[in-house]
């Protein structure tokens, strides 16, 4: 095992982490964003509003992140619409299936905590003369997002390790860096070994982003000692 190569490539190891880092930060703020309505939706009674949420959310939790970046690089890219727009960008394309897969999966966890509520958080509001919106905007959906961190704090992690099929469409992530080294110098072990210690370095910083999160947002649901 020659691990001096790692010297001589970490500027081509720092460019992906950077990559991944930000694709994955920028994928997870504008998916939390369209995941909140579609979660809401997905509550909903009426056929018209939770059937297109539902249609969301069963697509992409059901097929291959992997997949549906070939769908959008390959399959979109190609249409006459989108020539000469980002479309034909793979670090968009990249981006676009984050963003949609993300949402998906995050709808579903606002749903479940919305469901989960305890009838009595309701019930105040409502006794407050809180009308519906009022009521999701002020207590359901605050509190329905709190308790569901420790579940977002999961999909925040498979994100960053679902990430790493943005190598395959030509983006320098840590995973296309680790490939190049791999390329250049025919040592497999040392480059992706590097690029997993630099995925669980990101894993780590994540949990204990969100234990801190969750001690603070979560405090009054501790038992009482």
């Amino acid at each position: 095992m020659d691990f001096s190569i790692l010297i001589e490539s970490w500027p081509l190891y720092l460019e992906g982490f950077y990559t991944t880092v930000w694709m994955v930060f920028v994928a997870l703020i504008v998916g939390l964003i369209i995941a909140i309505p579609i979660g809401i939706a997905r509550n909903s009674k009426l056929p018209v509003v939770y059937g297109p949420a539902w249609a969301f959310i069963y697509f992409f939790r059901g097929t291959p992140l992997l997949i549906q970046l070939y769908l959008i690089y390959y399959g979109l890219s190609q249409l006459i619409v989108v020539q000469g727009t980002l479309w034909q960008e793979a670090w968009f394309c990249a981006l676009v299936a984050f963003v949609l897969n993300t949402a998906a999966y995050t709808a579903e966890i606002i749903r479940g905590a919305i469901n989960s509520m305890p009838k009595g958080e309701i019930e105040a509001a409502k006794a407050y003369g809180m009308s519906t919106p009022q009521a999701f905007r002020r207590v359901i959906l605050p509190s329905s997002l709190r308790r569901a961190l420790p579940a977002y704090s999961n999909e925040v992690i498979f994100m960053v390790h679902g990430s790493a099929v943005a190598g395959i469409v030509t983006i320098v992530d840590l995973t296309g860096a680790a490939r190049i080294v791999n390329s250049r110098y025919y040592a497999p072990f040392e480059s992706f070994l590097f690029a997993g210690l630099c995925y669980m370095v990101l894993t780590f910083i994540i949990i204990w982003g969100f234990r801190k999160l969750e001690g603070h947002w979560m405090k009054h649901l501790r038992p009482l000692t």
